[in-house]
């Protein structure tokens, strides 16, 4: 049972090691390439607002929100992606 709890714990600390580790490189991306981290942040309003609204906007509300849901996914990917690359680097 103590093996266990110790390679959970191990498993858990690794984890999150890593991911703390990732978070930082994104950011680190996000402050090199502020046009994509200023993308992000305004369709996020958008999708907010959006979301908020009372109205449909003609009808292209709901696909608006996905596509523009979709879009924040892919730009976050490309900047976790740069962060790999950087990271794989050294940089």
């Amino acid at each position: 049972m103590k093996k266990l709890v110790l390679i959970i714990a191990t498993a858990v600390f690794i984890t999150t090691t890593a991911f703390v580790a990732v978070q930082q490189n994104q950011k680190s991306e996000a402050s090199e390439h502020p046009r994509i981290e200023k993308a992000i942040h305004e369709l996020e309003g958008a999708i907010e607002y959006m979301e908020k609204a009372p109205h449909d906007f003609g009808g292209h509300k709901a696909e608006a929100l996905e596509d523009s849901r979709k879009a924040v996914k892919s730009l976050k990917l490309t900047l976790a992606y740069r962060a790999h690359q950087d990271n794989k680097k050294g940089k």
